[in-house]
């Protein structure tokens, strides 16, 4: 950890906005084969093509490490990317200079650092109609956090069920950066949640504090632990559940669920296939849905991503959603970042800092 920056003090001379200056000599966190992270990524110079028209020149601010980050990086992601690639999906960068042609951004602003073309690097040319300008005011790190965990977590509230105010959801890994943004978010509406975690002893506190309802232990007597304390709130049971993990736990949120419940998995952590009772799929109707970010960003129109995104703007800025932050990094110093990442008692997500911030 003696290269992580704490969060909230960026070294002396980093830039607060403005127009970024071009490194020289500009690197990249680069892999030509798929695998371990650590085995595979290499920190390399990467020469920057001519600006031309309509292009815009990038220069990294903070870009954020995902789990999805390493599983494209192993191969073994949804979608991967044509070999040589530069590694990351997520962050945010301040645009240097704008070839002819260019009225959309201007050189200062702040915008979605282009996914595709992978974040995790130092500065970039990339053609400015496919830029997304991002809200100054935002503290860098929420900024750079704001287009993948947070909008999931919106999206999952809001796409597959109706919920109203005093409706209850059920959720597993409810410490992770999905479940902490859907608590926050829920708080927002009006709706409470019964969080599932595998301690109460590690995580209840934090969680009870971003405002969960209930949070019980992940276990054999969780659906009935729930269902006890939702009727001791004068509750009713969850219309909607969410699961990241799958197998016996995907069981338990299907029992804790109510008439016509929906469960939406979006992840599965554990490996293990996503199992049913049969007795609730049948007498409760309960439905099983799907969600995957990647796909709704890249099928959904401009309009209602960008409506998804402003939505996420504004509960960051006024203070109904913060994404946890365990520590920053140079760019350069990747391989601790990443090593940090995964280690076990990490509180909050683990970023990279470039030459913008």
């Amino acid at each position: 950890m003696s290269n992580a920056l704490h969060p909230e003090n960026p070294p002396a001379g980093t830039a607060t906005g403005g127009v970024p200056s071009v490194p020289a000599h500009p690197s990249a966190v680069r892999y030509h084969a798929v695998g371990k992270a650590e085995e595979v990524l290499r920190f390399e110079e990467i020469a920057l093509p001519a600006l031309g028209e309509g292009d815009a020149v990038l220069v990294l601010e903070t870009a954020v490490i995902h789990p999805s980050d390493l599983g494209m990086i192993a191969g073994t992601y949804g979608r991967l990317r044509e070999l040589p690639a530069v590694a990351g999906r997520e962050g945010v960068g301040r645009v240097a200079a704008v070839g002819a042609g260019v009225s959309n951004v201007k050189p200062g602003d702040r915008v979605r650092m282009p996914e595709d073309a992978g974040v995790w690097r130092e500065a970039l040319v990339a053609p400015a109609a496919d830029l997304r300008v991002v809200p100054a005011d935002l503290p860098a790190t929420q900024a750079a956090m704001a287009f993948i965990n947070p909008p999931t977590a919106l999206l999952l509230l809001q796409e597959f069920v109706a919920l109203r105010a005093g409706d209850w959801l059920v959720q597993n890994a409810a410490n992770s950066a999905v479940g902490e943004c859907v608590i926050q978010l829920a708080k927002a509406r009006g709706v409470r949640t019964a969080n599932l975690v595998r301690s109460v002893e590690k995580h209840g506190a934090r969680l009870k504090a971003l405002g969960a309802d209930i949070v019980v232990a992940d276990d054999k007597d969780a659906a009935k632990t729930i269902a006890g304390e939702i009727a001791a709130l004068g509750g009713k049971a969850p219309r909607l559940a969410l699961n990241s993990i799958g197998g016996m736990s995907a069981i338990t949120l299907t029992r804790a669920l109510g008439q016509d419940g929906v469960l939406v998995t979006f992840g599965g952590m554990t490996g293990d296939a996503i199992r049913f009772p049969t007795r609730e799929f049948i007498f409760k109707n309960i439905t099983y849905r799907g969600f995957w970010m990647d796909r709704w960003a890249r099928t959904s129109p401009p309009a209602a991503v960008d409506a998804a995104f402003a939505q996420i703007y504004a509960h960051l800025r006024d203070g109904s959603l913060t994404v946890a932050v365990d520590s920053v990094f140079p760019l350069a110093k990747f391989t601790e970042a990443i090593a940090r990442a995964g280690a076990y008692g990490r509180d909050g997500k683990v970023l990279l800092n470039g030459p913008a911030a």
